[in-house]
């Protein structure tokens, strides 16, 4: 009796844990089974997925019309951006100012044109010196009237650094050109720097004028006049205009008191 008692409460025990086994696997069923999709919305978007949101209520970057949520602002083409102007270099300043003055007996070239020199006249009417590695700014342009030399100016002048000759004991020599409307062109190439140049001149019975003058800015005119016999002056010009402009000087006869080649005369111009 007591064997069977035994062999049912196995039995019991064995349908017990069959029937739990068989509720685990059909929950384990029921759990893991797809859950129906819900029907999707006007906007296409099943009602369980939730709509894009933006990442701040406050867009750090300008919107771009026609763009949607999440896309990127298209960059822009090298063609669409602003060059930027780089700011213009100062302009260089124009100054002119002309003084006339005496000339002294004896003027050194050396001395006064350490930046250039150019005497005219010695050796005759086309002989030129001029300062030997001299910056070369001093040019002569011509001018209208035939040159002629002569050793009669009143001021002696002198030099130990020229090309071709490379010096001289004071020599009154220099050049002229006879009647009205002939005389002078020179020229001085500036450099953006203040310089000072000074032009010695002469006239015989003649009214002359020097006109001096920097392209589209200033201008001077200094005049000169001997109705019976010789005179001569320096005529001193401080200027600064732009690299490469010339100083322009143009001494010319404008009024003549003989028949007998009245006349302008030049001897030297010096630059520092």
């Amino acid at each position: 009796m007591v064997r069977a008692r035994r062999r049912r409460r196995h039995a019991v025990e064995a349908v017990a844990a069959f029937a739990g086994l068989l509720a685990l696997v059909g929950l384990v069923n029921w759990w893991s089974e797809p859950v129906p999709e819900a029907p999707p919305e006007s906007d296409g978007l099943p009602a369980v997925v939730g709509r894009p949101s933006l990442p701040s209520p406050v867009p750090s970057a300008p919107a771009v019309p026609g763009l949607r949520p999440r896309d990127r602002s298209p960059s822009l083409s090298p063609a669409t951006a602003t060059p930027r102007t780089a700011p213009a270099a100062p302009a260089e300043p124009t100054t002119l100012t002309v003084r006339r003055a005496d000339i002294p007996a004896t003027v050194d070239l050396t001395e006064l044109g350490r930046r250039d020199w150019v005497h005219w006249g010695l050796g005759g009417a086309e002989a030129t010196a001029r300062k030997r590695d001299g910056s070369g700014e001093i040019r002569d342009l011509g001018g209208t009237g035939e040159r002629s030399g002569w050793d009669g100016n009143q001021e002696l002048f002198r030099w130990r650094d020229g090309a071709p000759v490379e010096s001289t004991d004071p020599t009154p020599d220099g050049v002229f050109t006879c009647g009205a409307g002939s005389g002078f062109r020179l020229a001085v190439v500036a450099d953006g720097q203040p310089r000072t140049a000074t032009v010695y001149l002469g006239v015989w019975m003649a009214g002359g004028r020097l006109d001096v003058q920097l392209p589209d800015g200033p201008s001077r005119t200094v005049r000169l006049e001997e109705r019976h016999t010789s005179q001569s002056t320096a005529v001193t010009v401080r200027f600064q205009a732009p690299a490469g402009t010339r100083l322009l000087l143009t001494w010319t006869v404008e009024e003549v008191f003989t028949p007998h080649c009245a006349n302008v005369a030049l001897q030297a111009l010096t630059l520092s």
